[in-house]
């Protein structure tokens, strides 16, 4: 398989095993959010191993020892972005399988098994992007919006749209359900790496929130804050934040 084609396949794979696992039946919300990682986990991380033994490997749910920063290939992953959503039966929430080479996120596939049609995002097979509306959606965590993505909203007079991960937020822009995905919260590099490889991918732009660009595989997986939009709107949105 190449590349894209691993990442879709593990994306989807371990969304079907999440679904699974939930429909058990056996898991109080919380005790499903952490039995749901772990075997999302396990199976990501040892499909890999197999597969691209070679390649360095970065899981929200493995311990890092360091090995990574040695490849130039590292993969990132999520086994659930989202785990409060996923605990609660809802569809905002997702698993990320992402490919970072020398730093950039370069190969990626978010699944999204809650949704009605169990969506994949890839990074190679890009779709079209719906027109935005005359008045922007910027969508934002559903418990804790940040201030400055709310601030920036109110400038440009954009509706907000509560969502839960930050994988299901970033394909809200693609799917035509949001214009401007806006983080400043904190995350880490598991949390954006797949949907910024695919948000690029589709054409539009992600970097930090102050313009700079994405980097991955760093020492310090603390990646604090995000944008992911239309190129259209970046300059808009980044002049906002600016100010």
């Amino acid at each position: 398989m190449t590349d894209a084609d691993l990442a879709a396949h593990l994306a989807e794979t371990a969304g079907r095993l999440l679904l699974e696992v939930r429909a058990s039946g056996l898991f109080s919300a919380k005790a499903l959010g952490k039995a749901g990682d772990q075997t999302a986990n396990q199976f990501l991380v040892h499909a890999l191993r197999e597969q691209r033994a070679e390649d360095g490997l970065l899981s929200e749910e493995m311990a890092c020892d360091g090995a990574r920063l040695t490849h130039s290939r590292v993969w990132i992953v999520d086994p659930v972005d989202g785990t409060r959503e996923y605990g609660e039966a809802r569809a905002d929430w997702a698993v990320h399988v992402g490919l970072a080479v020398n730093g950039v996120p370069t190969i990626g596939a978010v699944a999204l098994p809650g949704h009605e049609d169990g969506i994949v995002l890839r990074t190679d097979q890009p779709r079209a992007i719906p027109p935005a509306p005359e008045k922007l959606r910027m969508v934002v965590s559903r418990t804790r919006p940040a201030p400055q993505a709310v601030a920036v909203a109110e400038a440009l007079g954009a509706e907000l749209v509560p969502m839960g991960s930050a994988g299901a937020k970033a394909m809200a822009v693609i799917l035509g359900q949001a214009d401007i995905y806006l983080h400043a919260g904190g995350q880490y590099e598991w949390d954006s790496c797949a949907p910024a490889a695919v948000a690029l991918a589709h054409g539009l732009h992600a970097s930090r929130i102050d313009g700079a660009p994405l980097i991955y595989n760093q020492e310090d997986t603390y990646m604090p804050d995000l944008l992911i939009c239309r190129h259209e709107h970046a300059s808009t949105v980044l002049e906002a934040l600016k100010g």
